[in-house]
């Protein structure tokens, strides 16, 4: 038995009693009803979106904040979807179509919707996060180090929402899917534990924030670079030869990072050790170390650059150079300069660079050498 065309189209309740007749006029042109109502949702949609972005754009002027500006836009996008696909499923059921058909075309322009409104979701809640991550004095929590926490949270929930939400609209139980997806994730879990540690890991240590993007760290393995990237699984760092070094979260959470671009201040302390001969004038060492450290272009004036002395090598005076450089990423450099402008100091200055020697003592010589030289003695 097949299903008869709906013949009968009646106007919606929410029409105004005024249009009722315009209404049925039309209905008995049903390619006509339609185009008509697709016109007046898009006309509807375009002035729901000239209103939002006229009084919404006015806000974010006053507030002279770009990402304001961008959440508005998206908004008004929503707003603009809404209208467009509600006009889409009213025209579509003015149409001389089965039930069976209506329903069906019906569904699929929804699924449409729910995908594009959780694609825009999905952009307002990143510049929504964004616009909290700056309101420090009220959201502590969310703030630049957190931003890929909640952003991965909000994109899991967004994702259920529209994956129940597609359920619903093809009528499919999700309890069975429910179940199956627990005795899954189980499986999954034991088969992926070494991805999980990762990811765990990953959320501990943008939470914790140990290093930030930008910064300097020393693995225990002695790899030192710069971070490039922090994300949940892995972390990146650029080594001062280019190379790329990816290690995962969960090998970084269970060893020891020295940052070195930590404390109050990114700046970085420079130790230079120095050895002088013995007898050098020590005033003359200090002045000449100061100076090469004070003159230099890149080293740091504030905190000052100082000279220490300490100690009494075996063969030498030893002092220690100790001044500041902007950022870590400059230490090799300017080490290499120091030393240079050192060396030529030095021999400018007659201070000597000694070099280890050893001075032996005789106290007795050895008795055959004795017997020989007295036998050397008689034969004169």
């Amino acid at each position: 038995m097949t299903e008869q065309p709906q013949t009968e189209i009646h106007a919606p309740t929410w029409l105004p009693p005024w249009l009722d007749g315009i209404w049925e006029l039309l209905a008995n042109y049903p390619f006509a009803l339609m185009l008509v109502i697709i016109f007046v949702g898009l006309c509807l949609a375009f002035t729901a979106r000239s209103f939002i972005l006229f009084w919404g754009l006015k806000v974010s002027k006053k507030a002279n904040d770009e990402l304001v500006e961008r959440l508005v836009r998206v908004g008004a996008g929503i707003a603009t979807l809404l209208v467009i696909y509600i006009s889409l499923v009213t025209a579509l059921h003015t149409l001389p179509l089965s039930a069976s058909a209506v329903s069906l075309i019906t569904r699929i322009i929804v699924s449409f919707l729910i995908f594009q409104l959780i694609r825009a979701a999905l952009k307002a809640s990143h510049i929504a996060l964004e616009i909290l991550g700056r309101v420090h004095d009220r959201f502590e929590l969310v703030e630049e180090r957190t931003l890929p926490i909640f952003d991965l949270v909000m994109t899991i929930f967004i994702a259920l929402i529209g994956a129940y939400a597609l359920l619903q609209v093809w009528r499919i139980d999700a309890t069975a899917w429910l179940a199956s997806a627990g005795v899954i994730g189980i499986a999954v879990g034991f088969a992926a534990r070494d991805t999980l540690a990762n990811l765990f890991a990953g959320f501990f240590i943008i939470a914790d924030a140990p290093y930030k993007l930008g910064d300097y760290v020393v693995l225990d393995a002695g790899e030192r670079g710069e971070v490039t990237k922090v994300g949940i699984r892995s972390t990146r760092l650029l080594t001062r030869d280019d190379v790329e070094i990816t290690i995962p979260n969960s090998v970084i959470a269970n060893s020891k990072i020295v940052n070195e671009s930590g404390g109050r201040w990114e700046k970085y302390r420079i130790r230079l050790k120095v050895g002088v001969a013995y007898g050098s004038d020590t005033k003359l060492v200090v002045q000449v170390l100061e100076k090469i450290a004070k003159d230099h272009a890149i080293v740091c004036k504030e905190p000052f650059p100082r000279v220490r002395m300490r100690g009494f090598g075996d063969s030498s005076l030893n002092f220690e150079l100790l001044c500041w450089v902007e950022q870590p990423v400059l230490r090799g450099r300017v080490t290499h300069e120091l030393y240079m402008a050192i060396c030529d100091a030095f021999s400018l200055n007659n201070i000597e660079i000694p070099f280890p020697q050893r001075d032996i003592w005789v106290r007795k010589m050895p008795e055959a050498e004795t017997d020989l030289t007295a036998d050397a003695g008689k034969e004169k």
